[in-house]
């Protein structure tokens, strides 16, 4: 899997959260990732070359400040809350 497509990820999925101390935890993050690989028809790669992936640019999958953004935040939050549609 070339290395950008965690990094095209990242720039197109997420944002430093506005509230320090906020942060997405691994199931969420992974939710996020799994609708952005569907909407971008990229292969899902299994959750652990995602946190990997992660730990190499510095962030903790556990303890981070970030914050779903754009379309694959719209398709996880609708994914996750069907009622609402």
């Amino acid at each position: 899997m070339p290395a950008n497509h965690f990094e095209d990820f990242l720039a197109d999925a997420v944002v430093p959260a506005k509230e320090p101390g906020l942060g997405l935890g691994r199931d969420e993050l992974y939710g996020l990732y799994t609708s952005w690989c569907l909407i971008h028809k990229v292969q899902l790669q299994p959750p652990e070359e995602l946190w990997e992936a992660l730990k190499l640019k510095g962030i903790d999958p556990d303890s981070n400040n970030l914050s779903m953004t754009g379309p694959a935040a719209a398709d996880y939050i609708i994914a996750s809350a069907p009622d609402l549609v």
